[in-house]
């Protein structure tokens, strides 16, 4: 069996494939926080909490209702990015022309409030997601065995983030969004609803995040404190790529994915705070982040 620095190769890529699966969510929830950072000026700590409600979604969606896996993929985000828009048009609009601090401990709270109202009802067990059929399995490839729905995870999950960052970037929409940020009342001279466009873009932003939760849910048990869990390290992601960064978020949270994976093959005892020893040295030497335009 052939070795990498002493550690056996299928051992070194498995391990490699597992941080590029969580650099996979990294990525897709901190897509929607640093999209709704730079656009709302909001910090959503609620985040983790969406990403719950899509897992949970999806779990009764299939269980209760009887859909399948395609259908409740589809419709988890949908449910959460409801839940957003009523969020948005009753707590987060008064607070877009207040300080960070606000939003922050508005969403904290309400990150709070889900996680214990699904603890009281669902308790804090988790609750089973079969693979879907048509992803089960696996592939051999000669130096390891490549399970299809790990792959599909990181496939779709890097399809998303490109194209929001095409939408965000390259489109007439994402620059109608950026100019909504910084001269809302030139934008709102144009005919264009700024208010409307915010809404749909936090609804779509917590959509992401709840497409994160139910495309996590065959991987993980559905509990209530799976956002909790996930959400500290989405933070460290965006802080590192820099705040209101969407290209930086998606890069960093596969680059974070892999430094897990890496750590955990060489160092284990490590593997739990890589994340935050490279966000102290990030904010040591480039306080803004590696990809903030302030930077």
């Amino acid at each position: 069996m052939t070795e990498i620095f002493g550690v056996p190769t299928p051992v070194l890529v498995g391990q490699l494939l597992l941080g590029l699966i969580n650099g996979s969510f990294y990525a897709l929830l901190s897509l929607g926080l640093a999209i709704i950072f730079g656009m709302l000026n909001v910090i959503n700590f609620a985040h983790g909490a969406f990403y719950m409600l899509g897992g949970f979604a999806a779990w009764f969606l299939l269980s209760t209702l009887g859909l399948n896996y395609w259908a409740t993929l589809a419709a988890a985000p949908l449910l959460v990015g409801l839940l957003g828009i009523v969020v948005e048009r009753l707590f987060l609009r008064r607070l877009y022309q207040m300080d960070h601090l606000y939003s922050l401990l508005l969403t904290f709270g309400i990150a709070l409030m889900l996680e214990g109202l699904f603890r009281h009802i669902f308790g804090a067990a988790g609750k089973p997601y079969p693979v879907p059929s048509a992803l089960s399995g696996g592939i051999n490839l000669g130096f390891m065995f490549l399970p299809i729905y790990r792959g599909w995870v990181i496939a779709v999950s890097l399809v998303i983030c490109l194209l929001t960052w095409l939408t965000i970037e390259r489109t007439k929409l994402g620059a109608y969004l950026r100019a909504a940020t910084e001269n809302p009342a030139l934008v709102q001279a144009f005919g264009i609803n700024v208010p409307l466009m915010l809404t749909l873009t936090y609804a779509f932003c917590v959509g992401l995040a709840g497409f994160a939760g139910a495309l996590a849910a065959p991987l993980y048990q559905v509990s209530p404190g799976m956002g909790s869990g996930i959400i500290i390290v989405v933070f460290a992601v965006v802080v590192i790529g820099g705040m209101g960064s969407i290209g930086g978020a998606i890069i960093t949270a596969l680059g974070l994915g892999v430094l897990e994976g890496l750590t955990k093959t060489f160092y284990p005892a490590a593997s739990s705070i890589a994340v935050f020893v490279a966000m102290v040295l990030v904010i040591l030497i480039r306080p803004a982040g590696l990809f903030s335009r302030e930077a």
